[in-house]
């Protein structure tokens, strides 16, 4: 529906953002000449799990946390366990362990990358951004591509696999405990796992090979939408390689230019500071150093791929090279670029997953250790939307104190404002609004592939309402997507 909003100041609130996880609202102000005034990405949603934990005992920690998603849980899962690893003492836990919570990541970060691009994501590669939302969904790809959609879920199920192998159950599993890991692999869960691991490696390929075609037909246009320049942190191994379970931190700003680097996950507060705005329940994490203003950062695949100096599996390493030549080495800022990378992610972990399970330690008896207990733990793992902090202290009862999370969708709070505000300046701003401009927008925001349900949480519905309003707040037009 429409009225006549004549010359006054609008504001467009999208409300909630969809095909993405938890709830959401974009609300694009107009000022009385019809240029865009302000774009911000509400988060409506509150989360209270640090609130939650505290009382528990520590032990518990990876059991409970894990519980504020059901998309991501084996990432909360493992860096609650890696924090507890300190509190316990366990400052090297068993090598069984630790290979198996890595088999566990990466068939985690396989899964959730799949579901992301394939289930949500490539029906806009596929169809257009302007496509007829009636088809541009999964539904639509396996009614025009049903080989692909099949390729889809099975892959998906392929990780959910190697999760319930390594963590007891597919979703909100109990492997990982502090010090270590409560089983290995045995030998008939790993045959089960290799007879299709050859299958996930191609697959991966060919979904990388998809969405190259798709950027190279239309390459100037999606390389520079919602491009911005901007910060980038994540894990980096010791000597600069990709790594998602373990590492030292590692910043770079839109140049390339390092920004910090081997910090320790004991040091994040000296670097990471959050600042907290009155319309969203969701903070903004900033370097110290360069403060709120510029200070903002990346997270996630992208970030990890412009950070990283190698990946230590040679498929995707070639597919990094390439993707990495398209800016001659210096970082990618391309909103869209987050895709490219999720997919070089997803090989990765095809590949790692395949040599994992003919390593001959995962079978190994060695599973938990322990020293002398503290009463703090910190741990950083990499999630597979980015970034993710775990920070408890405990009391001499062994119960927790105080718990903070830096989820993966907070740190890229600001970058998702950034692209949102880039989509209303350049798609919408003097407009009419259209199925297909609005979709710019959840475009944008969904190549971060935002999970809100870790970032706040709370319970409600999700209707999708487009409102707006003059420069004095007064709403003069409404759409409903459902």
């Amino acid at each position: 529906m429409s009225t006549a909003t004549k010359d006054r100041g609008k504001k467009i609130v999208i409300s909630p953002v969809t095909r993405v996880e938890g709830h959401g609202k974009v609300t694009i102000r107009m000022d009385e000449k019809g240029k865009v005034d302000y774009a911000r990405f509400h988060i409506v949603e509150f989360r209270g799990f640090e609130r939650f934990a505290q009382g528990r005992f520590y032990w518990e920690m990876p059991v409970l946390i894990q519980r504020l998603c059901g998309i991501c849980p084996v990432s909360h899962h493992l860096c609650a366990a890696k924090a507890t690893d300190v509190i316990v003492g366990a400052d090297k836990i068993p090598v069984t362990a630790e290979k198996m919570r890595r088999l566990m990541h990466f068939g985690q970060t396989f899964q959730s990358h799949v579901l992301h691009f394939f289930h949500l994501c490539s029906p806009d590669f596929l169809f257009g951004f302007d496509s007829d939302p009636a088809t541009r969904n999964v539904i639509g790809v396996a009614q025009t591509n049903p080989e692909l959609a099949k390729m889809a879920i099975l892959m998906r199920k392929y990780g959910q696999e190697v999760i319930k192998a390594t963590a007891g159950k597919k979703i909100h599993g109990t492997g990982a405990i502090p010090g270590g890991i409560n089983k290995n692999l045995s030998i008939e869960e790993r045959d089960f796992l290799k007879k299709d691991a050859d299958q996930m490696v191609q697959w991966s390929i060919d979904g990388l090979e998809l969405f190259k075609k798709v950027l190279h037909e239309n390459l100037d246009y999606l390389v520079n939408f919602a491009a911005f320049d901007s910060n980038h942190l994540s894990l980096v191994r010791g000597d600069g390689c990709l790594d998602i379970y373990d590492g030292v931190l590692r910043a770079k700003a839109a140049d390339g230019k390092i920004i910090f680097d081997q910090v320790q996950p004991n040091d994040y507060l000296e670097y990471i500071r959050e600042e907290v705005r009155p319309w969203s329940y969701m903070k903004f994490p900033f370097i110290k150093s360069l403060g709120m203003e510029k200070g903002w950062y990346r997270v996630g695949p992208l970030a990890r791929i412009n950070n990283c100096d190698f990946i230590d599996s040679p498929l995707a390493e070639k597919e990094r090279q390439e993707m990495m030549s398209l800016t001659k080495g210096k970082p990618n800022n391309s909103t869209l670029a987050y895709h490219w990378a999720r997919l070089i992610e997803t090989l990765h972990c095809a590949e790692k997953i395949k040599e994992l399970l003919d390593d001959k330690d995962m079978q190994g008896k060695d599973l938990v250790t322990e020293g002398k207990h503290r009463d703090e733990g910190i741990a950083i793992l990499e999630a597979p939307r980015g970034t993710l902090f775990h920070h408890y202290r405990i009391n001499d009862k062994d119960q927790v104190t105080m718990a903070n999370l830096i989820v993966s969708t907070t740190n890229n709070n600001e970058p998702m404002n950034q692209a949102v505000e880039w989509v209303a300046r350049n798609e919408l701003e003097g407009q009419k609004i259209t199925e297909g401009l609005l979709n710019h927008v959840e475009v944008a925001i969904q190549a971060y592939d935002p999970c809100l349900s870790c970032a706040t949480h709370a319970v409600g519905q999700m209707p999708l309402i487009i409102q707006l309003e003059d420069a004095g707040g007064s709403m003069v037009d409404e759409r409903i997507k459902e």
